[in-house]
């Protein structure tokens, strides 16, 4: 079937044609016979089991060229991200036309950032029919705009776990090419943090975005982190600094949260847009569930703002730890059902709780919503979280975990290039994405 599929493929003037490792050195010498036709063979070799080893890979290679392949082309199945830095290394050193790619979530880099390490082709399934493990042609065209990376792009990332919810490629790419900075924001599916870091340690990878469960843990393989981050004990914005390759750990999510929280209150709570007090949390009750890397800027940000904190989180160790920093009050998680909050609170939630696609979850009981003046909600997908709805039904004001995020977003666009974020830009950008 597949010689008769080469053949048509050929009268039909086809630029490639794709072989099996198997049946492609039987068409060898047809092959020699044709090459004044326009068309070219592609051996390729698909492997499910592990990824092997950088001199097993190239091996592989000689073996595939040597069917008379005009390109080769490899697919595997990593079984974490750490493997993909195989492929990049047989990219960036193979002789001859190159196609190599990891499928599935943990894959992903590989398929969007081929052009850089020199992938012949990068591969994408057609909107409304998608292949399970590849990227729509629509987001390599449009998110990652593949077609505008070369050698010299500057690779960005998401570290997380899960990331497949992520915004932040519909944010950063767009961004980086309304500024013209050579760069590309990639999710990145990290399993052993050490292993990451250990793996990918060249200045081609220039900065991360970290998220949930890692912004505690990540601060161990910063070489340097930031006052502010060091304080709140968490960091969300990793940057390699060009002059010596270390890593120095910041936090943006801090000012992005509680600013967020603060201009609502101000709104709500101002004469001809002149804020009452200097903050409008100062003297408040802020109620915090969730004392992870977000909690930790929350509840940090608030202490400093005046507020009085109060921890909830599953973990009570951890929840009391915080709560010692930011001199809070700490309650067991499962007395929140019944948590009765002062006049005018704020809630803030910080916990994954209501996250697509479990989200008819909230974390605290709905009969208490009417009595806080108003409610965060760190998630943001989705832009409108049931707990918000509930809240806001109750008649609090409400805060979406999308404010967070772009206000984030904005900090980590001015660590990564150095410059200044446009920011109407960014806003317009994201709302328009969501």
């Amino acid at each position: 079937m597949q010689l008769d599929a080469l053949c048509l493929a050929k009268e039909l003037g086809a630029d490639f044609v794709e072989l099996e490792l198997k049946v492609a050195s039987d068409l060898i010498e047809e092959h020699k016979q044709n090459q004044h036709r326009r068309s070219k063979i592609i051996v390729s070799y698909y492997l499910d089991d592990m990824t092997p080893s950088e001199e097993d890979l190239s091996q592989l290679v000689s073996r595939m060229q040597s069917t008379g392949a005009d390109i080769v082309k490899i697919v595997l199945n990593s079984s974490s991200i750490a493997e993909i830095s195989r492929i990049f290394h047989l990219l960036s050193h193979c002789q001859i036309p190159l196609i190599a790619y990891s499928k599935g979530d943990r894959g992903l880099i590989s398929q969007i950032l081929g052009p850089k390490f020199g992938s012949f082709l990068v591969y994408g399934s057609i909107e409304g029919n998608p292949v399970p493990g590849l990227p729509t042609l629509g987001s390599l065209r449009y998110t990652y705009g593949v077609q505008y990376i070369n050698q010299e792009t500057l690779v960005f990332g998401l570290i997380s776990k899960p990331v497949s919810h992520s915004k932040g490629p519909l944010l950063h790419n767009p961004t980086f090419r309304h500024v013209g900075y050579n760069g590309i924001y990639v999710p990145m599916l990290i399993d052993d943090l050490k292993e990451f870091f250990n793996v990918y340690s060249s200045p081609h990878f220039a900065g991360f975005s970290v998220g949930f469960p890692y912004k505690e843990a990540v601060i161990q393989f910063c070489d340097e982190v930031h006052p502010l981050a060091q304080s709140i004990g968490a960091v969300n914005t990793i940057i390699r600094r060009h002059t010596d390759g270390k890593l120095v750990g910041y936090n943006s999510d801090c000012e992005a949260s509680i600013t967020a929280i603060e201009d609502a209150l101000k709104v709500w709570g101002s004469t001809n847009g002149e804020a009452l007090i200097p903050s409008p949390l100062t003297g408040k009750q802020f109620v915090l569930v969730g004392a992870g890397g977000a909690g930790r800027a929350l509840a940090f940000g608030a202490k400093c703002r005046g507020a009085r904190v109060v921890i909830f989180d599953i973990d009570f160790d951890r929840a009391k730890s915080l709560a010692m920093v930011v001199s809070g009050e700490v309650q067991p998680f499962d007395a929140l059902e019944r948590f009765r909050p002062e006049k005018d609170a704020i809630l803030a939630n910080a916990t994954p709780l209501g996250m697509h696609p479990n989200t008819d979850r909230i974390p605290v009981a709905k009969a208490t919503l009417g009595d806080y003046k108003l409610v965060f909600d760190a998630v943001y997908t989705p832009i409108k979280t049931t707990l918000l709805i509930e809240a806001e039904t109750a008649g609090a004001i409400i805060v979406s975990g999308v404010e967070m995020f772009l206000r984030q977003a904005v900090g980590q666009f001015n660590l990564f290039t150095g410059g200044k974020a446009p920011e109407d830009f960014m806003r317009s950008t994201i709302l328009e994405k969501f």
